[in-house]
């Protein structure tokens, strides 16, 4: 989850769906014709005898979609596939046999979802969570079915996911944090863009904490600005750490910043400033009073938006060219588990040091 104008509700039935499709298993297919050959990166032109692929023109944004789309084609598939062959396959019939969710389900899904408290009592969310389980049961037993299908061979599949995409990132002027001037070389980076009063990024400050002390050596931080327009203090705050930075206390307080756990006004910043350790408040103020990094803020929010962020936090992880300051990989969004977190790091990781050890 993450902050945007988006309900949070949309967000969890988008999350739901990619969370069963990703399971499809290797399949075993039954013998049958085969359909003429299929891609999912077609030539969309032919410029001056050059072709123009649909990686061409791909951007976030139109990757997104086209992930969505792909989710929502493959839930399709799969009911269709079922109701074919429950005729001839009676296991596979759905009708009376999907499981409802339980009293216990529904409070231990209020209990244990970030945000959900912040949106009303279980009372007031007691439908809308109801419906949403109803709906993650329904899939999850048309998952079973499903597999059930493709490991006896009764159906062969052909839709296919889109091609990975990864974005390109520059750092600009990224605040980092680990010095470059250490003597470690990271092939990693973890780039965050997010906004001081949103309750995600402040969530996911702690995972980020640990993983920074278990990847000290072999993984680049860094931090840029990402203030959402209905978040009314957010880029004073962005620009204060900014004016700490001058200070050398950009983390510091960045730190106090997330663990106040609300909005800071403009008028206590410089005394956050002076708990962060900032030893020239009156220089601070009128850094923060003249908007001295007005700009690095937007430039920050406008270069942020071209790669097709929309919402806080987002992250983007990949392999990193500390020469062209530059990190390339995929993005990321939301309150980010530390599972998750670890399990594209390792695999950046792993290609890093499998090709150091071929270099060798």
């Amino acid at each position: 989850m993450y902050c945007s104008s988006l309900q949070l509700f949309k967000v969890l039935r988008v999350s739901a769906i990619i969370c069963f499709l990703e399971l499809l298993p290797s399949y075993t297919y039954a013998e049958t014709k085969e359909p003429p050959p299929q891609t999912n990166n077609p030539i969309l032109a032919i410029v001056d005898g050059e072709y123009l692929t649909l990686e061409d023109l791909k951007n976030s944004q139109i990757h997104d979609v086209m992930v969505q789309l792909y989710q929502i084609q493959s839930q399709a598939l799969k009911e269709v596939v079922l109701v074919r062959l429950a005729k001839n396959h009676p296991e596979l019939k759905l009708e009376k046999e999907v499981p409802l969710p339980s009293e216990g389900d529904v409070v231990r899904f209020y209990e244990n979802t970030p945000g959900m408290k912040e949106m009303g009592t279980l009372e007031k969310m007691r439908k809308e969570i109801t419906e949403y389980l109803e709906k993650i049961f329904r899939n999850t037993y048309i998952e079973d079915r499903y597999r059930l299908a493709i490991k006896k061979g009764w159906a062969k599949v052909y839709l296919q996911p889109p091609l990975e995409f990864k974005l390109k990132a520059q750092l600009s002027t990224a605040k980092l944090w680990f010095d470059e001037g250490d003597g470690l070389t990271r092939k990693v980076f973890l780039l965050e863009y997010s906004d001081f009063q949103c309750p995600f990024c402040r969530r996911v400050q702690g995972t980020l904490n640990k993983l920074r002390e278990q990847y000290s050596k072999e993984v680049q931080f860094g931090y840029r600005h990402f203030p959402l327009d209905f978040h009314k203090e957010a880029r004073y705050m962005a620009e204060s750490v900014e004016c700490a930075r001058e200070q050398g206390k950009f983390w510091e307080l960045q730190k106090l910043l997330y663990a106040d756990g609300d909005s800071v006004s403009r008028a206590k910043l410089h005394q956050y400033a002076k708990k962060a350790g900032v030893k020239n408040v009156r220089r601070f103020q009128t850094c923060l009073k003249e908007r001295k990094y007005k700009d690095r803020v937007l430039t920050d929010l406008k270069e942020g938006m071209k790669l097709g962020i929309r919402g806080t936090p987002t992250f983007i992880l990949g392999t990193y060219d500390a020469d062209a300051r530059v990190v390339q990989g995929e993005l990321m969004s939301g309150a980010v588990s530390e599972e998750r977190f670890k399990e594209v790091i390792e695999k950046y990781l792993s290609t890093s040091r499998a090709e150091a050890s071929l270099a060798q």
